[in-house]
């Protein structure tokens, strides 16, 4: 997955999407420092969710553990804090999309072969509900999804579930509270699901709520599988 150089870069030099500088000769996504200081997820990790986990001897994190969830299994790349939880929030909120290049690229790095084993027929990304699309002008699961299709040569189905309600702000709620505020803020799309393995796509998994929201959705249309591909994710103690 190799990043695209065009005229654009002579004027405005890419820069690393983690420590701002100029990507020099050689430098694809990340710089060689960030690249040597910021590493993806690696055992221990929760067979289940993908998340980070404190002993080796335990398979499954402690939320694995109290709930079952409605997705068959999930993949976060790096784990949610320091450099990367800036540049994710940045990417969002300050319309760095240009980051989700670096993002995707590191996803499909980690977990691309992962994804292949799958046997994954649909990429599809976390919906945004309209309004809140609109005002940011994108959704960064989107711009994921799209490079991750493209570089494993998986179709991309933006409208198999739809976000048709507003949901509070989830940050300041707990687990219990995240669940009862996405339970039923989608519904299912247009799009043919019926007996696919669709590859759930966002930029960042805490309590698993919207992946197991969505995964019903897909699951009551008819999906076969449901697998979750995270640019982020939380550890035991974000619980």
């Amino acid at each position: 997955m190799q990043r695209k150089r065009s005229i654009w870069d002579l004027l405005f030099p890419p820069r690393c999407p983690l420590c701002g500088s100029i990507l020099k000769s050689g430098e694809e996504y990340v710089c060689r420092a960030c690249e040597k200081e910021v590493k993806p997820v690696q055992h221990p990790y929760c067979m289940k969710c993908g998340k980070p986990i404190r002993r080796a001897e335990e398979e499954y994190c402690m939320d694995c553990q109290r709930v079952q969830h409605s997705f068959d299994l999930g993949r976060g790349t790096f784990p949610y804090r320091g450099k990367i939880q800036k540049s994710i929030l940045n990417m969002k909120l300050h319309n760095k999309r240009e980051y989700s290049e670096f993002f995707a690229w590191a996803m499909c790095r980690r977990w691309g072969r992962t994804i292949l084993d799958w046997k994954v027929d649909l990429v599809v990304p976390v919906p945004m509900y309209g309004k809140k699309k609109r005002y940011r002008g994108f959704n960064q699961s989107e711009l994921l999804a799209d490079r991750i299709g493209r570089a494993l040569g998986i179709p991309v189905e933006k409208h198999a579930v739809l976000k048709w309600k507003e949901t509070e702000d989830q940050k300041e709620l707990d687990r219990n509270e995240r669940r009862r505020n996405l339970k039923k803020a989608f519904k299912a799309g247009k799009a043919e699901v019926r007996g696919k393995r669709i590859l759930l796509v966002d930029d960042v998994y805490t309590t698993g709520g919207t992946a197991d929201a969505i995964a019903g959705v897909l699951k009551e249309a008819g999906a076969g599988k449901v697998y979750v591909l995270t640019a982020c994710i939380g550890s035991e103690k974000d619980e």
